[in-house]
């Protein structure tokens, strides 16, 4: 009934009446994804009758009623079969303003309309092949990047922001042509980049250092969604790109780099969504050449230099392996270099842990990245040592017993995922430099067995990669308790109590009286067997 009377007024009535009639429509269904198959035919008419309005010179708030309704029956895909036509996409090119080549979107109260017009599109680009064929056709890529840098700098249509990036997602995700066609024709890397430098509002302090501000408010809401979506259409675009070629695409992928370190260290308005941007964050850095992650840390200012001399002065003289890493106003020092995104990255990976479920999809991806990082950057490998594997000094527990992020770890090694257990082993091999009885000092045999059997390593040795040989330190409880040390649990075990040291001299002397019969009777087999065999 609903659709016979919205379709009645469409045809026959006037813009006020169109505009109620569909305002109630939006109304009703605006939490509506599945639809009744009955009324499959009425929903097609509506929607070619709403197309048919949307041409005429209608007022702005019916032009949104009427795109409203076509966007929650977009979310049916057999409605779209009919409706999904070259003039009709046009249409709402038009609307969204992604065929004006030199507007400069001055007119606020066209804003709803073009944020409705691209929520439109969303859909119908996302439900229908008929409709991601024709956004090839229509150069809808090369429209939706000359929109972004028409809004690139203004904060107050940021929906038109979000709603332009994720229908560029969700072109590069259903499209590989289109990845290679933002990378080098429209220079998607640098704009995507300079939309998160403007939603995070950044300044620059050095080529590839940034401001933060501890002390700062949280991203609101809408540069949040809009930075997501920045990251993830960012995230197709270079999908590709562990390989670089050019001096200049090692400059940008270090300042994206430099960007995405930033988004590490501020947080968004609730921790869900910081959660959401980090993940997509550390996605994305999964991308980036790991020879240009070297900007992931960087040297202290003089400033920070001299609080850290300061800092290590107030530290014990017997605490040499804490004196390593410090924390002053809020930041993570470690050797001379400022380690806050590394930290971050840690505590992200550990949370991950700790939720206990979709590990694959979850945890891997800073795993990896940490790994690589690892492998690659000998700083940022050694802090991760000092964090994850510290020097051992109560080895009265098995390695998978704690609570501590090594703890968790070599828990994951005898995971019943293959993919999260090697990668959890790689990361652990790395920090040891892949040295096999520097690694099972901190797991046990029992727990490493399967990265050393893929490895070929089961009888000791090293990894292929090449580490520097600066040593590991043991503290004087690891030395004292390694010759009582389980290799194979890792841990430090009680001694067995000698049975014979509770005997009486009788219980010995049966014992070993059994003990000699057991023994000729294995020799009288013996002898039997050979005779045998002579006899054949």
């Amino acid at each position: 009934m609903d659709e016979e009377r919205a379709l009645y007024i469409v045809r026959a009535g006037e813009a006020g009446a169109i505009e109620r009639v569909l305002r109630d429509y939006s109304d009703k269904h605006r939490a509506t994804f599945k639809f009744e198959s009955t009324d499959e035919d009425k929903r097609k008419k509506l929607c070619e009758g709403i197309f048919k309005v949307l041409v005429k010179d209608i007022p702005t708030t019916c032009q949104v009623s009427c795109l409203e309704v076509l966007r929650i029956l977009s979310r049916d895909k057999k409605v779209l079969v009919p409706v999904t036509t070259k003039e009709n996409m046009q249409i709402l090119l038009r609307l969204a303003k992604l065929n004006e080549s030199d507007d400069s979107l001055e007119k606020v109260s066209e804003f709803p309309v073009i944020v409705e017009s691209l929520k439109c599109l969303c859909n119908i680009v996302f439900n229908s092949q008929m409709a991601q064929q024709l956004s090839l056709e229509l150069n809808l890529a090369a429209k939706l990047c000359n929109l972004l840098r028409k809004c690139k700098d203004r904060k107050f249509i940021n929906d038109i922001k979000c709603f332009d990036l994720r229908l560029l997602f969700l072109l590069s995700l259903l499209h590989t042509d289109i990845r290679s066609q933002l990378r080098y024709e429209l220079q998607g890397l640098q704009l995507l980049t300079q939309i998160l430098e403007s939603a995070f509002s950044i300044k620059w302090t050095d080529e590839y250092e940034s401001a933060i501000d501890h002390n700062g408010p949280p991203l609101s809401p809408q540069e949040t969604d809009c930075a997501i979506e920045a990251l993830k259409a960012l995230f197709n675009v270079t999908v590709d790109s562990w390989k670089v070629h050019k001096e200049s695409d090692s400059h940008q992928f270090r300042v994206m780099a430099a960007v995405l370190r930033h988004c590490l260290l501020i947080v968004g308005p609730t921790e869900d969504k910081t959660e959401e941007l980090h993940s997509n964050a550390v996605n994305l850095l999964s991308n980036v050449p790991v020879s240009c992650l070297d900007v992931l840390i960087c040297p202290l200012t003089h400033e920070e230099t001299a609080q850290e001399a300061t800092t290590l002065d107030e530290l014990p003289s017997d605490k040499t392996a804490e004196k390593e890493t410090v924390l002053k106003n809020n930041t993570m020092v470690y050797n001379g270099m400022n380690m806050e995104a590394i930290h971050v990255l840690l505590s992200f990976m550990e949370k991950r842990i700790d939720k206990g479920s979709s590990y694959r999809e979850g945890l891997t991806p800073v795993l990896s990245l940490l790994t690589e990082c690892s492998r690659a950057h000998r700083n940022i490998r050694k802090f991760l040592k000092d964090q994850v594997l510290p020097p051992l000094r109560d080895v009265t527990n098995r390695p998978e017993v704690g609570s501590t992020v090594r703890n968790k770890l070599v828990r994951l090694m005898t995971h019943v995922d293959l993919g999260v257990k090697q990668i959890a082993a790689e990361f652990l091999f790395v920090l040891c430099k892949e040295r096999v009885d520097s690694l099972l000092k901190y797991t046990g045999y029992g727990n490493a067995a399967g990265l050393l059997a893929a490895r070929g390593l089961l009888a000791g040795g090293r990894g292929d990669n090449w580490y520097s040989e600066d040593e590991d330190t043991d503290t004087e409880e690891y030395k004292n308790a390694k010759p009582n040390i389980n290799l194979i649990t890792g841990h430090l075990e009680e001694p067995m109590p000698n049975p014979i040291d509770e005997m009486t001299e009788e219980q010995k002397e049966y014992e070993a009286m059994k003990l000699v019969n057991m023994l000729d009777k294995l020799s009288r087999r013996a002898d039997v067997k050979d005779l045998h065999q002579d006899g054949g």
